[in-house]
This record gives structure tokens, sequence and C-alpha cells, in this order.
């Protein structure tokens, strides 16, 4: 891991910058909003916590068959990702709400389905945010050694073949956190550019008393109230799991990973060669603007692009200040990388994958 500081350019030389921050808070004074949340994104929030915790309320309740709460443990794995997205990813961003108590509290339903907020802001909301796609301090392109997410992550000779297995990695995710991630980076004495960082006595109480909270509603409860086996409870408990993790995981990488958006390294003096807007412009990518029933379920975070840019706004008016950044990106000759469908941003991602994992070419001599 870098251990250099690295530094952005200190001005944009283009004239991006300005302009596209300038015209931003134009749109809200013009049209009189606020940048939080409004009530379709309450409502999309309320829409996928009742998808959520009422299907596990009517598994719980053991009034229906093995399949039936199959289903809903599918089910609740859908709401749950949702929850990350719209509800939990805003609040932890301090975008969801004006008021930082809301914020804090919402943000809790990031802890109440086995991750941990407090680690979140710092891992993404620091890290992922300031040093986007620069290998070796983006702690998102190092999930796991399983999957080479960066030309500069070691490679291995399974990394050939991780286009077919990347997928079903991702699914682990939400387990990953549960169980063993979260205590992972709470142990670290450095995460990403931060050295020796020491952690409050009172998130290390939140850890520990969130994560037993979800152990006993998601484990214990239902095999106390439940007439199922062991090996039933495992299949219901790895389907929410698995879905959600899943959902999770591909959405995120194809903001990243996927053809057109760059990694960029810090020169051997910590000096980066863009201002940090533009390096954000350069390292992420949008997709599937047109898909309304998607975007409404992940939060509007198929517009990657803006939330780099403004991650304090509401993901909800993200549609809007895209056509923007677009328009301000055209005129400064700033690339946005887009693809017009989710169908063709995961191909993209699945290419990139292909690509990651194969052997570096060898030169040959003339």
């Amino acid at each position: 891991m870098s251990q250099q500081k690295i530094r952005f350019a200190n001005r944009d030389l283009s004239g991006f910058i300005p302009e596209v921050k300038a015209e931003v808070n134009q749109y809200f004074k013009d049209n009189n909003l606020s940048k939080h949340a409004n009530w379709r994104m309450v409502r999309n929030g309320i829409f996928v916590l009742l998808m959520t915790f009422g299907s596990y309320a009517l598994i719980i309740s053991g009034q229906f068959t093995l399949m039936q709460m199959w289903l809903l443990a599918f089910i609740m794995g859908v709401g749950a990702a949702g929850v990350g997205f719209g509800v939990a990813h805003d609040a932890l961003h301090g975008a969801y709400s004006s008021n930082a108590t809301i914020n804090k509290l919402l943000g809790y339903t990031f802890d109440m389905l086995g991750a941990n907020g407090y680690m979140w802001k710092i891992t993404h909301n620091v890290i992922h945010h300031t040093y986007t796609n620069i290998p070796g301090v983006d702690e998102d392109l190092a999930v796991s050694p399983l999957v080479r997410l960066s030309p500069e992550e070691p490679r291995y000779g399974f990394h050939r073949f991780q286009q077919f297995f990347a997928f079903p990695a991702y699914s682990l995710a939400t387990i990953n956190w549960l169980f063993a991630k979260d205590f992972q980076q709470f142990s670290k004495r450095d995460i990403g550019p931060y050295k020796d960082k020491r952690h409050p006595i009172s998130e290390w109480i939140t850890l520990f008393v969130t994560k037993a909270l979800v152990v006993v509603y998601m484990i214990v409860l239902p095999l106390l109230l439940l007439d199922i086996t062991w090996w039933q409870f495992l299949i219901g408990f790895l389907t929410m799991h698995m879905t959600a993790g899943v959902i999770l995981g591909v959405i995120f990488q194809l903001a990243h990973v996927v053809e057109g958006t760059e990694y960029l390294s810090p020169d051997a003096d910590g000096n980066m060669e863009h201002a940090w807007l533009i390096h954000e412009m350069l390292t992420t990518a949008n997709f599937a603007h047109r898909n309304k029933v998607l975007q409404a379920y992940i939060g509007g975070l198929n517009y990657q692009i803006e939330h780099h840019l403004f991650p304090q706004i509401c993901s909800i008016h993200y549609p809007e200040v895209s056509k923007i950044v677009r328009d301000v990106a055209s005129r400064y000759d700033i690339p946005y990388n887009y693809h017009p469908t989710l169908r063709k941003a995961i191909g993209s991602h699945y290419k990139m994958l292909k690509m990651l994992g194969r052997p570096e070419p060898v030169a040959t001599a003339a």
C-alpha cells in the first residue's frame, strides 16, 4: 500500500470545475429545490424497508411453507440491497436530510443489515471518494485477493477465470461484512492513507452491539421460533445474503471497473496529474439513464459521476444534475463515461474482469 501523501492538482486550467459547480448550484436556486431527499426518495425508501423487514416479519410468523419462506428470503435480500442503495448510502453521506440526527439514524439501517456505517464512511466516503481508482489506496480495488480489480494488484493463475467466478464471489459481500470485514478493518493500524488509525470506544461498542443484534434477529430467532432444521435455515439465510451481496457488488463495480474508466497513479512525489473533480470524471462511469425502475430501486446510483462530483446532494436529484454535468463536460472536452443499458454495463465489467485476469504480455527482443 502506498505510503506517500497524495496531492491533486490545485487548479483546473480548463475552467470545467468552477462552471459545473456554478451551474449545478444555479439549478437548485432557480427551481427553489433542497439538495436533500424529496417525497419520491422517502417513498422509495419506505418501499425497500417494507420489502426487507416486512418479508422478515412474514418469515418469522411461521405461517408459510418452506418454499414460500425461501421466496420471502429472496425478496428480503432484494429489499436489503435497496435499503443499502436508497436509504443508508445517502444518509451516511449526509445527503438524505439537512438534519444530521436524521442522517445518523437512517445510517443505522446499514448496521442493522450486518455492515458498519462508521467504517463505511472511512473506507467509502473518505478513501474511495477521495482516491477513486488509485491503485494501492482506493480500498474498493482490493476487496478480495480472489478478484483482481486493478492492473497493479497481484495476479494469480486463477484470475484467468475471474470473469466467471467474480459474480458469485460478489454474492458473499454482506456475509463477509457481517462476520469478518468490519472486524478486520477495525483491527487495522493503517487504512488507506490513514496511519495508526484509532477508533473511538463508542464506535467499538456500536460495532459489537449492532453485530450482536443482527445475529439475534437473523439467526437466533429464526432457529428458535421456526419449525425448521438448521440446514433449511441455512438455505434461507444464504439466499437472503447472497441475493443482497451480488446486487450490491455488481452495481458498485459498474461505477469504476468498466471500459472507459481510468486507473490513475501519482508521480514519484505523490502528485496527481489532474484536479480532483476531473480525476473523478476520468475514473467513474454512469449507466442505464432511461431505466426508471432501476433508478428508483438503486437510489439513482446509476448516476455515479454526479454522485462522485456532488456526494452531498441526494441521489434523487442526479438525473437532472447529470444533464448539466454532461453538457458542461462536452463544452470542455472532458470525458463522460456512460453505458446506455444495465446489460451493456455488466458486459463491460465482464470484459474488464477478463482483461485484468490475463497474464501481462511478455516483451520480446526485436
